[in-house]
């Protein structure tokens, strides 16, 4: 692993409302506390780019069924497209979302400076593997899900020997319209993965790209849907949008590239007007249980608490290069990046 993620807790009944007036969190005695006075707020709305629509669907209704009478609204977008909308509802005044996981963990800082994060400690963060309690900000936000980003191939097109096995491999001009990407001022982890080729290459990597006329589209899953239609032969792609794909019997190869992967690492936390706060922090502490924790490591994101262990078919994160990034080479590079993407692929 490369860089820095972290840990605790809050709830109350008749205390709900000074909870919406801003008081912190209580003992973890009071977790039954907590869960009624989410239940007198009825729902929460998680505003998420981490999973494709499909899985945060699933994520939304196993809370609910542990938590009956909690309703979660998923809206589910790209994760710079959810930054987006957060920051309007905070500058119109018209709060509407109670949790917030991004794809850029460089959002989380920023939101920090403006105070407009909540003050909470899920307890069960505690479990959290110690390289993602480290990218954590602990009583601000914490890591909630990372995937790692490698190439995909479509094996009705593409031999195991002829697929690509280094990044620098996609430049090859027998991928010349074959080739799919996101796009970095929509998908946050396509920002992570385009700082990581600049790190490593330079942004030449990107314009030698341009000249294979590459289909990019705005998420992560774009690319994938693309390499399962045939549409493309080659993609850069996510874990965990690629394993769910190989698990429905796509035909879809991976290749951990020799030149390292790209690691996105994605934070959650509660808006500081977040309408439903006593349900946000339950949302928040079960980010932090077993079952949730299993699901994603089970779709192909890494394990976040120890002892929760990766799908059988993906090779450990341990074993596996990883290019280092800081938060604040991401924060930095990642409106870099979109800028010089618009001059060199104009869109």
């Amino acid at each position: 692993m490369s860089s820095d993620p972290g840990r605790r807790h809050a709830g109350a009944g008749a205390i709900a409302a000074a909870f919406a007036a801003g008081l912190p969190r209580v003992a973890r005695a009071d977790l039954k506390t907590l869960e009624d006075a989410a239940r007198a707020e009825g729902s929460l709305t998680w505003y998420t780019g981490q999973t494709n629509a499909e899985t945060a669907e699933r994520l939304g209704r196993m809370f609910t069924a542990q938590y009956p009478g909690v309703k979660v609204s998923v809206i589910r977008t790209t994760g710079q497209v959810a930054y987006q909308r957060l920051l309007l509802d905070i500058k119109n005044k018209t709060p509407q979302c109670d949790v917030f996981s991004t794809t850029d963990i460089s959002h989380m800082p920023a939101l920090k400076e403006r105070r407009e994060l909540s003050e909470f400690s899920p307890e069960n963060a505690a479990r959290l593997m110690p390289q993602f309690s480290a990218l954590s900000e602990p009583g601000a936000y914490y890591v909630t899900n990372a995937t790692r980003y490698f190439l995909i191939y479509n094996t009705k097109h593409v031999k195991p020997e002829d697929a690509p096995k280094k990044w620098t491999d996609l430049l090859d001009p027998r991928w010349k319209g074959f080739v799919g990407t996101g796009h970095p001022a929509f998908s946050g982890c396509t920002g992570v993965w385009c700082v990581s080729m600049r790190k490593l290459y330079g942004w030449e990597f990107f314009e030698k790209l341009a000249k294979n006329n590459p289909r990019i589209g705005r998420s992560a899953v774009d690319p994938v849907t693309l390499l399962t239609a045939g549409e493309i032969h080659v993609a850069v792609a996510s874990a965990n949008t690629t394993y769910q794909m190989i698990d429905k019997g796509n035909p879809i190869g991976t290749n951990h590239p020799t030149d390292g992967l790209a690691l996105c690492v994605t934070p959650s936390a509660i808006p500081a007007r977040a309408p439903h706060p006593n349900a946000a922090r339950l949302f928040m502490e079960w980010l932090f249980t077993e079952p949730y924790s299993r699901l994603v490591a089970g779709d192909g994101s890494e394990p976040l608490l120890v002892g929760v262990p990766p799908r059988p078919d993906e090779p450990p994160l341990a074993t596996q290069k990883v290019i280092p990034l800081t938060v604040a080479e991401i924060r930095k590079g990642i409106p870099e990046i979109v800028e010089a993407w618009r001059d060199t692929f104009g869109n």
